[in-house]
């Protein structure tokens, strides 16, 4: 996120600390790595880099929270792994010899859409000091925030509403559209290896969300952020025409708005698909 999407990283600094929720830098911290691609090809690997960035999150006394489905994932998978395989800590602790690092599973890895849903709707609601009345929003969850749902934390269920509810305290109107849980299409390596497949599938999300006549799509992923946003721009590009121009809100840009923080500072004038008319529409 740093690297792509400075912007949303932006409005996240910027909403949590409003929401009394105060970030600690992770130093040391390296990517995560990624659950599809590098845990496909190399999982000790993925096990051992995962497990170091936690142990850097456990000296400092800290949960880790991250805002990208995919860290997340790898995160809750790791810990997951290591607790139900303990001999693979021992696997993980060779690599780490040497390094000063130990690593005792006393942290908990939660996504930033977690920790604001923990405040609950209320508080959260208590923030708000521009109404979103009259936009609509298309919520995308991602895939690697809710499965496996036997280690996520939400409701065992497969119609999750958790954060249209979110979305709906800001006075936004979160509208239902088709194939709502579809997979954004980047994910497992889509993206580096099928764009045209993968473009295939944003398009069919994006229709289907302007079918149900969205002001903007509402996600809480930094790759399924980059989905929609380059996407819409590539078909643009194949059609010779700018059909798509769906702006793309991470949720703390959406919140920032009502709570009545300007555009810039929520790295809002930093997008893809221009997000000026969205703005207009919500500044009168």
């Amino acid at each position: 996120m740093p690297n792509r999407f400075p912007n949303v990283e932006k409005s996240i600094r910027t909403v949590l600390p409003k929401l009394g929720i105060e970030l600690e830098e992770l130093e040391g911290a390296s990517c995560c790595p990624a659950p599809g691609v590098i845990r496909s090809f190399d999982e000790p690997t993925w096990l051992a880099l995962s497990t170091r960035n936690l142990a850097l999150a456990e000296q400092t006394g800290h949960d880790l929270v991250t805002g990208c489905n995919g860290c997340y994932g790898t995160f809750k998978e790791a810990l997951a792994e290591l607790e139900q395989h303990p001999e693979r800590l021992d696997e993980v602790k060779k690599v780490f010899r040497g390094m000063g690092i130990d690593f005792e599973g006393n942290v908990a890895a939660k996504h930033i859409i977690e920790v604001i849903n923990e405040l609950g709707l209320e508080e959260v609601k208590n923030a708000v000091k521009r109404s979103l009345e009259g936009i609509k929003v298309a919520a995308h969850y991602g895939c690697h925030l809710l499965k496996p749902s036997k280690n996520r934390p939400w409701e065992k269920t497969q119609r999750h509403t958790f954060l249209d509810e979110l979305i709906e305290v800001t006075g936004a109107e979160p509208v239902k559209y088709r194939d709502k849980d579809m997979c954004c299409g980047a994910g497992g390596g889509v993206r580096g290896s099928q764009v045209v497949v993968s473009v295939d599938m944003a398009k069919e999300k994006i229709d289907n969300m302007l079918a149900a006549e969205a002001d903007c799509v509402v996600n809480v992923c930094s790759f399924c952020h980059l989905q929609f946003e380059v996407s819409q721009a590539q078909l643009n590009k194949e059609l010779e025409e700018k059909k798509y121009k769906l702006p793309v809100l991470y949720y703390t840009q959406l919140l920032g708005l009502a709570m009545g923080l300007e555009p810039e500072k929520l790295g809002l004038n930093k997008h893809v698909v221009n997000t000026q008319p969205l703005i207009d529409k919500i500044l009168g």
